[in-house]
């Protein structure tokens, strides 16, 4: 294919298979606590930390990441404390990060094209060193969510219960948490700041449209996302598109698809079942006549 000729492509492609990986990863998860709205929590305080990078002439991403971390912090230590509500804390921590970014923004002029790319994602601007570290990141995500999959998987379900048989609940919620911050912080180049919580939802929701257990979920949330991912970075190269748009719209298109293809299904099953009962057939086996 002609557009692997070009090095960064290829950084492009690398760094979009890894975020399409860990994205639904840790979105099956927040879906599942009903805190899909962390990831545009964190993406939005990410802004900021994007300012702060490219007004000090500091590496972007690691101011990014420093401040998403920060806010992850925040918004667990709030939460656990239990005097305010899991939205009301994110929409705190939210405007609170969106409005330091207008000022830090306002502060800085001659930047405005690479913001751009970290607000829409860009295949031009992933460099070696933004590959190695979405790359480390990934990694550490990956293994962390491996190691501790089963019990993320009961504190998703139940809280409560996890503390009662003995599961260190806080301290797992908090390195859940750093690992969303981490995951967010490292996408932004190439989903963009205002997308990147799209990425980690859409796939997740597609996937409970096919599946029936969480096993089939959390894999198939993680084959759409890197389908998703490759493909909307394939389509932004040819068509010139910014890549977190092209993503995202893949993703969202594919969901659409999806449900409609469910909700035909679930239509013609009904149309079955009232023929069968029509005929007096059981409506497991209707291809046959009772008796």
């Amino acid at each position: 294919m002609s557009l692997l000729q070009y090095d960064f492509m290829v950084r492009a492609l690398l760094a979009g298979l890894m975020i399409g990986v860990i994205c639904p990863a840790v979105g099956v998860f927040l879906v599942m606590r009903r805190y899909a709205y962390m990831a545009d929590t964190l993406s939005h305080v990410s802004l900021a930390g994007i300012a702060a990078g490219l007004l000090l002439g500091l590496f972007p991403p690691l101011t990014t990441l420093a401040l998403a971390l920060l806010a992850a912090l925040v918004i667990e230590r709030l939460r656990a404390a239990g005097r305010l509500y899991g939205e009301a804390v994110l929409a705190l921590v939210m405007s609170s990060g969106l409005a330091l970014a207008v000022v830090l923004i306002s502060f800085a002029r001659g930047f405005n094209i690479d913001l751009m790319s970290y607000l829409f994602g860009s295949i031009l601007t992933v460099g070696p060193a933004d590959l190695l570290l979405i790359l480390l990141a990934g990694l550490l995500v990956l293994g962390l969510i491996a190691y501790y999959y089963k019990e993320l998987y009961f504190i998703s379900f139940d809280e409560e219960c996890a503390r009662v048989a003995g599961l260190p609940v806080d301290r797992l919620n908090l390195l859940f948490i750093l690992a969303v911050a981490l995951t967010v912080s490292v996408a932004l180049r190439v989903v963009g700041t205002l997308l990147v919580g799209a990425l980690m939802v859409i796939p997740v929701l597609t996937a409970q449209l096919l599946a029936g257990s969480f096993r089939q979920v959390f894999t198939g949330a993680l084959v759409l996302g890197v389908a998703v991912s490759l493909g909307g970075l394939t389509a932004s190269y040819y068509l010139g598109t910014a890549s977190g748009g092209s993503i995202v719209l893949l993703a969202a298109a594919l969901f659409v698809l999806v449900q409609a293809g469910t909700a035909l299904r679930r239509k013609l099953r009904r149309q079955s079942q009232a023929r069968c009962e029509r005929e007096n057939a059981p409506v497991t086996d209707c291809g046959e006549q009772a008796g």
